[in-house]
C-alpha cells in the first residue's frame, strides 16, 4: 500500500457505509448453518468488490479471495456469520426482521469490518503483493463452523500465511483495542447424562432409586472436582446448566437429563476431562445403585494468539492512536472456534473496545454500541495489510 498515512482518511470515508452495511446485516439475523440470506448478500457484496468468491463452503460460509497477481504471503481476516436465538428489545429502526433471532453478539459489525476491508484492499490491490482471503465463517456460536471450514479447504490455495479478527467487546472502553498473545479464550467441551434409577411412590422412597436425588450429588460431586482435583493455578468451569427429572409432586423420578459445559485454558487438563467424568459419575451413580449415560462431546480448543501477530497490531494501534488506544484483556472463560484457524497459522484475535454507559453485556436482547468504533477495526485491518503485504513489506 502506498503509504499507511493514507488509510485514515479511505476509512473516514468509508464510515457512513461501514455503518450502513452493519445495519442491513442487523436485521437479517439467521443461527448457525442457517445464514442463508446473509450468505448471500456477504457474496454478493464481495464479487461487486471484484473479489474471487466460493459460496456455500461448509454449507453456508463464503470466501472471498482478493489476488494481486504478484507473489507473497497470504493474509486471512475471517468474520462469524451466525446469530443468536434472541428476541431482539433494543428498539432499534433496523432491529431484527426475524422473529427470535437477533446480532447479539457483534457478528454483524464482524462481517461490516471484514466487507469494508475488502472493498478497501480491493481499490488498493496494485500496491498489495500475495492475497487477502475473507473467510466468513456460520455456526461460531455452536456447534461451529471453523473446523468445517477448515475440513473444506480454507486454508490452502493459497495457503493461509497470517490470520486476524475483531470481536466487540464490552468489557474493554470505546475505542481501544484489546491485544494480548497466548491464551485468551478457553477451551469449551459439552457433556449430556441420563441417570436411569427406579421411579415408584414418594411415600415409598426404600423401594426406589431416585434419579433426582442421584444426579444431584453428581452435580455435588463435579463442583468439587474443580475445587478439589484440579491445579488451582489452573483455571477451570464445570456447569450444569440443564437438569430435567421429574413429572409428578408425589412420584420418585425413574430418569434424570443433564446437559453442561466444561471450560480450561489448559490443555493437560482438558484432555483428562473424560476420565474424571466418567470416575466420579460411575462412582456416584454405583454408590446409589443407578446406572447412566454419559456423552462427553469435543468443542472448541484454547484460543492461543501468536506473538508475531499481537505484536504487529500492537504496533499498527500504536502508529495510529499511541499508547492510550491498546489495552490488554483479561483472558475469558468464553470460547470461540477462530482458534481452529489459529491452530493452522500464527495469527490473533483483537478486542475491539466498545464499553461506556449503557452499554450491556454480549448475548443481552438490548445489545448495541456507538458504530464509530467499527472504523477502528477496519483501519486495523489494513494496516496490518499494510505491513505484511505492501510492496515495501519486508
Amino acid at each position: 500500500m502506498s503509504q499507511p498515512m493514507d488509510i485514515p482518511e479511505i476509512v473516514k470515508e468509508r464510515q457512513q457505509h461501514l455503518v450502513s452495511l452493519r445495519r442491513d446485516l442487523h436485521q437479517i439475523p439467521e443461527t448457525a448453518f442457517q445464514e442463508h440470506e446473509t450468505s448471500k448478500y456477504v457474496a454478493r457484496f464481495l464479487a461487486e468488490a471484484g473479489l474471487a468468491v466460493d459460496a456455500q463452503v461448509a454449507g453456508t460460509g463464503v470466501v472471498g479471495l482478493l489476488d494481486s497477481d504478484r507473489p507473497g504471503p497470504c493474509l486471512m481476516i475471517r468474520a462469524d456469520m451466525d446469530a443468536l436465538p434472541v428476541e431482539e428489545q433494543t428498539g432499534l429502526s433496523f432491529a431484527s426482521r426475524n422473529p427470535g433471532c437477533m446480532h447479539a453478539c457483534g457478528h454483524d459489525s464482524h462481517m461490516a469490518m471484514a466487507l469494508t476491508t475488502a472493498a478497501i484492499l480491493s481499490e488498493l490491490r496494485e500496491h498489495l503483493r500475495g492475497s487477502v482471503k475473507f473467510v466468513f465463517q456460520p455456526a461460531e456460536e455452536g456447534p461451529g463452523g471453523a473446523a468445517p471450514m477448515i475440513q473444506a479447504g480454507v486454508m490452502d490455495n493459497p495457503r493461509v500465511d497470517h490470520v486476524v479478527g475483531f470481536h466487540v467487546w464490552p468489557a474493554l472502553p470505546k475505542g481501544v483495542i484489546g491485544i494480548k498473545s497466548g491464551v485468551l479464550m478457553a477451551a469449551m467441551d459439552r457433556f449430556d447424562l441420563t441417570v436411569k434409577g427406579a421411579g415408584g411412590h414418594g411415600g415409598m422412597p426404600h423401594l426406589c432409586v431416585d434419579a433426582l436425588e442421584v444426579g444431584a450429588q453428581v452435580v455435588g460431586a463435579l463442583q468439587r472436582l474443580v475445587s478439589r482435583q484440579i491445579n488451582p493455578l489452573h483455571p477451570a468451569v464445570v456447569t450444569v446448566g440443564r437438569f430435567e427429572a421429574g413429572s409428578a409432586f408425589n412420584v420418585i423420578a425413574e430418569e434424570a437429563n443433564l446437559s453442561g459445559t466444561i471450560r480450561t485454558m489448559d490443555r493437560e487438563v482438558r484432555a483428562a476431562w473424560p476420565e474424571r467424568l466418567e470416575r466420579i459419575i460411575a462412582g456416584v451413580c454405583g454408590s446409589m445403585g443407578a446406572e447412566y449415560d454419559l456423552s462427553f462431546k469435543p468443542g472448541y480448543p484454547p484460543m492461543a494468539n501468536a506473538e508475531s501477530m499481537t505484536s504487529l497490531a500492537r504496533e499498527c494501534v500504536l502508529e495510529a492512536w499511541g499508547a492510550d488506544a491498546v489495552a490488554e484483556p483479561e483472558p475469558t472463560m468464553g470460547s470461540e472456534d477462530m482458534a481452529f484457524f489459529l491452530e493452522k497459522a500464527p495469527g490473533c484475535m483483537l478486542m475491539l473496545g466498545c464499553g461506556e454507559p449503557g452499554c450491556v453485556s454480549l448475548h443481552n436482547p438490548r445489545f448495541d454500541f456507538d458504530e464509530e468504533v467499527l472504523g477502528r477495526g477496519v483501519e486495523i485491518y489494513c494496516r496490518l495489510a499494510a505491513k505484511l503485504l505492501g510492496q515495501t513489506a519486508g
